[in-house]
């Protein structure tokens, strides 16, 4: 394991190189119950593989859930029990076993427009967000938040999405600026297929090095260009 690390040009991107996606998805977990242990009340949560490994992990520590909030960073436009659904596969790694205080997803079953309005009013309703947890694309994307996509000149918390490069093409994003006002952020990245979006992003080329203050949790594949 290799301590947080200073880039020296972009946005000045801090990196923490893991042995593999398993170390990643410990290291993050713990960082969660780290946070909700000293008192984040609003936790953001991410789709993909390696967030998943880490909800797999937080649902067997004891920690108090009772006082937190957990929200979606973004939601593809299905029902919520779809296996494609963000919402669904957090309920069945994490969800079921740990009874937060609330479960606020984005409903983008009611289409993207109408999903991306409500989240706007929740998420300025709660102030900036305590931590949030994203993964990246081998685009560099985070979120829904795609390289050239409109999305990222959106000014509210939250976006409706129409025509994403990856099925299916209707979505709900949180913003860059909901992503910026955050207190912390941190994007889980593994594997070789990461490694050139990760050189973008440390150079601020993608939307997931856009981020001047998120920490980086990588694995020695994705950061084998760095």
């Amino acid at each position: 394991m290799v301590g947080w690390r200073q880039a020296r040009r972009g946005i000045g991107m801090r990196l923490r190189i893991l042995a593999d996606a398993d170390e990643v998805a410990r290291e993050a977990a713990a960082l969660i119950a780290s946070e909700i242990a000293d008192g984040a009340r609003t936790l953001v949560l991410a789709g993909g593989s390696t967030p998943e490994r880490a909800y797999m992990r937080l649902r067997s520590q004891s920690l108090d859930w009772g006082r937190v909030l957990v929200l979606f960073g973004d939601e593809r436009c299905v029902p919520p029990d779809d296996p494609l659904s963000n919402y669904s596969m957090a309920r069945r790694t994490l969800l079921e076993g740990v009874h937060p205080a609330g479960v606020l997803r984005i409903a983008a079953e009611l289409g993207p427009e109408v999903a991306a309005a409500d989240y706007h009013h929740l998420l300025d309703l709660l102030g900036p967000l305590d931590l949030v947890l994203l993964g990246m694309g081998e685009d560099g994307h985070c979120a829904s938040l795609f390289p050239n996509s409109p999305q990222l000149h959106a000014t509210g918390l939250a976006a409706p999405v129409h025509h994403a490069p990856k099925p299916p093409a209707d979505r709900v994003t949180i913003t860059l600026r909901a992503l910026r006002e955050a207190r912390r952020v941190v994007v889980l990245v593994t594997g070789e297929d990461k490694a050139e979006a990760l050189v973008r992003a440390r150079e601020g080329s993608v939307p997931a090095g856009l981020l001047p203050s998120a920490e980086f949790l990588v694995d020695r594949l994705a950061a084998a260009r760095i």
